[in-house]
């Protein structure tokens, strides 16, 4: 076997939980090769780089062996070589910045008093 479809090769070596998920993922142009987006019914070759985007992170393989079938992820390690840089992947475990900011209560929205004197200022314009 000298090629296998790249949906098919990112569930077997694990990037993904499903086939289904590796090919929206190429759908979504989540997924390069060489610096192009793939479709899911391109083929890979041993020695192609495949770059892949999940969340925060941004993962790099290089393929030694294609696979179709999904194998122990002990025996992983034989069919991919992992080329993600350490940055990339403590991006995975850094904190999250939250954007809510407290304020002090009635500087939002007018409280319910604040909007019954703004309509009366209002009425008796």
């Amino acid at each position: 076997m000298d090629s296998v479809r790249i949906d098919k090769y990112l569930w077997a070596i694990r990037a993904f939980k499903t086939r289904t998920e590796a090919t929206e993922a190429c759908k979504g142009g989540r997924v390069k090769v060489g610096g192009q987006n793939a479709k899911p019914s391109r083929d890979v070759s041993p020695g192609e780089v495949i770059t892949l985007r999940k969340g925060p992170v941004t993962y790099t393989y290089k393929v030694l062996r294609p696979l179709e079938n999904r194998v122990g992820a002990k025996l992983v390690p034989d069919f991919v070589e992992d080329l993600t840089p350490e940055e990339e992947k403590a991006r995975l475990h850094a904190p999250v910045e939250t954007f809510f900011v407290t304020r002090e209560r009635g500087t939002g929205r007018p409280t319910k008093k604040e909007r019954r004197e703004m309509d009366q200022l209002w009425d008796s314009l």
